[in-house]
């Protein structure tokens, strides 16, 4: 991935500078629509944003294609996709069939963003079935699914980004908990069609990480990097445990190395789940994740 321009609003006299590849991911403001988010992103001197199919939604895609193209922003992916662990049948269908839609709309934001967007879906690949307990064969099943919308995704020049999450959420959200896991499936199909997501919050334990990323940088798999710290205690939703960049566990130094070693240089996306953080005014929010990223992810510039 080539890295990305593009230009942004200048910065207020006084406040960090944000890091010419730093992304945040529309996630972390929740509450704002889309064109407030792209605003606020912009007026923080920000140059990426991650986008979201809801708000996208919500606003329209052509309406949202526009506004992207007016941001000035690149997009650094687009979430998200997947959730097809599903046994044949009509469900599983239209799930296929709303990830081609959601490729589509990947297409679109990108050729519309700044120079240097990525068209990447991040797919997050579901949990067991209702009554379940085989996850070989869900897992099978989340190949089954690449196998069926790789050819779309070369069509349009998008990459399929699979992301594992943490073992916790394997029952309920997603069947692939390592880097490894996501390699291998992504093994089959073409780099350009079907690369790994690396998120801090979700592999930054597995003892086999370096060499995963390392094999992922030597497949030229790696769609998308995104940094969040792990908090504790665990919230009582769990999705809702992501901490801003040095605000936990999580030692950014090694794994952001082994990300610039394997030769990523695309964006890196601050992606955050958070009831408190969502609470707070996005604008306020941005500052925050400005200033930690550059305290905590010793990226180069």
């Amino acid at each position: 991935m080539s890295a990305p321009t593009g230009t942004a609003a200048p910065v207020r006299p006084g406040a960090t500078a944000p890091h010419p590849r730093l992304s945040v991911n529309q996630a972390t403001i929740k509450y704002a629509t889309l064109p407030e988010a792209l605003d606020t992103v912009r007026r923080a001197g920000v140059g990426a944003i991650g986008t979201w199919r809801e708000p996208v939604a919500e606003l329209g895609l052509a309406d949202a294609v526009r506004r992207v193209a007016d941001s000035g922003l690149r997009v650094s992916s687009h979430c998200r996709g997947g959730f097809f662990t599903l046994p044949e049948g009509t469900a599983r269908q239209r799930a296929l069939d709303d990830n081609r839609r959601a490729i589509d709309e990947t297409a679109a934001l990108s050729a519309a963003g700044a120079a240097g967007s990525a068209p990447v879906l991040v797919l997050v690949a579901g949990g067991l079935p209702a009554g379940s307990r085989d996850l070989t064969g869900a897992r099978s099943r989340v190949a089954d699914a690449l196998a069926a919308l790789v050819p779309h995704a070369l069509d349009t020049g998008v990459q399929l980004a699979v992301e594992p999450l943490h073992p916790m959420y394997a029952a309920d959200r997603a069947v692939v908990s390592t880097l490894a896991q996501a390699l291998d499936l992504a093994a089959p199909f073409p780099a350009a069609a079907v690369g790994v997501v690396v998120d801090t919050f979700h592999v930054w334990w597995d003892p086999a990480l370096a060499a995963s990323i390392a094999r992922a940088g030597a497949a030229r798999r790696i769609a998308s990097y995104q940094v969040c710290d792990w908090t504790t205690p665990i919230a009582a939703d769990p999705l809702l445990s992501r901490g801003y960049p040095g605000d936990g566990h999580v030692d950014f130094g090694p794994v952001t190395d082994a990300v610039v070693d394997a030769g990523y240089s695309g964006d890196v996306e601050v992606e955050l789940f958070n009831q408190a953080i969502w609470d707070t005014p996005p604008a306020d929010v941005v500052a925050r994740v400005v200033a930690s990223f550059a305290e905590a992810v010793p990226l180069p510039r």
